[in-house]
């Protein structure tokens, strides 16, 4: 069982935002136990459904349905699970650690078939050739934060005075999970196409995770 603590008697300097997975509305607390393994799973008062279902869900079936791009799935993940709007400086860093990764290892897949990647280069050549990949990966994701920050700001119109700068990061970096199969395409060989269609899918985890985030912001404002 996916276990969510009850954070409605817990008064801390981080207080937890709990969130109905229908509407997004905030819940003092998603479920009542009455004694280990017996709980019941409160309602939203706005939407009158079952605020989290997943809470009794494995975690197979939750990754089955961020696979099947379900809004409900990606709500539960990033408010319920991994706190989003609580203290979530630690998951964005280390979540920034493996996205860092794994984009390296997705620029070293694209580059593997040319030349400058060839073992039998001279160890210096490899050292710059290892730099030019860090220094390009890193460029690459300023640029494409700075146009996250500003198109989540003007296009989706996303007011920084509700919504962190953590928040956009930690919600697009979770529904990058698709970049996990480059590990596969690392072990055995996959054609390059591979690689788009993966990029197509991160995409769209990204619009749909952004998606949920605004829906949540509308109903704070």
């Amino acid at each position: 069982m996916n276990a969510v603590r009850d954070k409605s008697s817990d008064v801390s300097e981080h207080r937890r935002l709990l969130r109905c997975v229908n509407c997004a509305r905030e819940m003092p607390s998603l479920y009542v136990q009455y004694s280990p393994g017996n709980i019941r799973l409160m309602k939203c008062e706005y939407c009158r459904a079952v605020a989290d279902p997943y809470i009794e869900c494995e975690f197979m079936i939750i990754l089955i349905d961020l696979i099947l791009h379900k809004r409900k799935a990606y709500r539960h993940l990033l408010f319920n699970m991994l706190n989003l709007g609580g203290d979530d400086k630690e998951v964005v860093w280390k979540s920034s650690l493996l996205y860092f990764i794994l984009d390296v290892c997705r620029y070293y897949l694209l580059r593997s078939s040319e030349a400058c990647f060839d073992s039998s280069t001279h160890i210096m050549m490899s050292i710059l050739t290892c730099g030019k990949v860090l220094l390009n990966v890193i460029l690459g994701n300023l640029i494409f934060i700075s146009v996250l920050f500003l198109g989540t700001r003007f296009l989706l119109k996303l007011s920084f005075n509700t919504v962190s700068y953590s928040q956009i990061l930690l919600a697009v970096l979770i529904s990058t999970y698709f970049r996990l199969y480059l590990i596969a395409m690392l072990v055995w060989e996959f054609p390059s196409s591979v690689l788009y269609i993966i990029d197509l899918l991160v995409l769209s985890s990204n619009a749909l995770a952004l998606g949920g985030l605004q829906s949540n912001i509308k109903h704070k404002t």
